[in-house]
């Protein structure tokens, strides 16, 4: 007799349960190693992104499978809301989605309906062929498919704000995410997630996620933000990406045992090139 597997819990399931906000860091090199020390790490949730970082399919499997022996919950955002796209995610395994870039209720319909079998969705059937059901292992995967899977929708721009509460009403979409650097950029005051009109627009959004009765999280690597945000009712936050760790981390090495006068610096004294 085949092995009758349970699959995890949703990320919209634990972050219900769970008696305090959840704390996540985004892991963007690509590498199931990293994704492993950053699963046992203690946090609750790490993203696996592939918007802006190089991951494909491939990539992304090996680190479903690094991460699948710790208590954490892997989210992963796919690079643009496609059916497709969505398809090939959910068939890989992947439980839970952050899709980027949802500007409308509309747009979180569709989403909602890539997401779910016929009946309440376009979904391709091909189940039987895939991680998603563990090969036919997970016991009516088909009939149950929407109780396995979660969607976060990411409020990127002043659109989004605007429409956060529909957004946020729409069945099927579990929770909001914000992104403080995108609505940064759509509010014209790109790189300054600080803002006041940016922190804001933030706090409203977190409002009308939570009048909605959605859990709201935010993207907020400046620990200051974090609390912030937390404090305004946040059920979640992702306060550190890997390679950003590694890069400050290497820094902060190099700047306590290297002298930093002129002649030390590596390529001091190299001609610049400008992108």
């Amino acid at each position: 007799m085949p092995v009758r597997v349970n699959l995890p819990e949703t990320f919209a399931a634990r972050i219900a349960a769970a008696s305090r906000p959840q704390v996540g860091m985004w892991v963007c090199s690509g590498s199931p190693i990293i994704a492993e020390i950053a699963a046992g790490s203690g946090v609750d949730w790490v993203l696996i992104d592939a918007e802006h970082s190089p991951n494909g399919l491939e990539s992304i499997l090996g680190q479903l499978y690094a991460m699948s022996g710790y208590p954490v919950a892997p989210v992963v955002r796919p690079p643009i809301g496609d059916t497709v796209v969505l398809k090939q995610y959910l068939d890989l395994g992947v439980q839970n989605l952050l899709v980027p870039m949802v500007d409308s209720a509309e747009q979180a319909a569709e989403l909602v309906r890539a997401m779910r079998y016929p009946g309440g969705g376009v979904r391709g059937v091909g189940a039987s062929l895939a991680r998603s059901s563990r090969w036919n292992r997970v016991e009516e995967y088909l009939q149950h498919a929407s109780a396995t899977i979660s969607l976060t929708v990411q409020i990127e721009s002043a659109a989004a704000v605007a429409a956060a509460a529909e957004i946020a009403a729409v069945g099927g979409v579990d929770a909001l995410f914000v992104g403080p650097a995108d609505l940064a950029a759509s509010m014209g005051v790109l790189g300054q997630q600080s803002h006041p009109d940016v922190v804001a627009a933030v706090l409203s959004s977190i409002e009308a996620g939570r009048a909605a009765g959605k859990p709201v999280g935010v993207n907020a690597f400046v620990p200051e933000d974090a609390e912030r945000y937390l404090a305004a009712g946040a059920s979640f936050v992702a306060v550190g990406a890997d390679v950003a760790i590694l890069a400050r981390a290497s820094e902060g090495l190099a700047d306590r045992f290297i002298p930093q006068t002129g002649a030390d610096v590596p390529g001091a004294d190299a001609p610049r090139t400008s992108y």
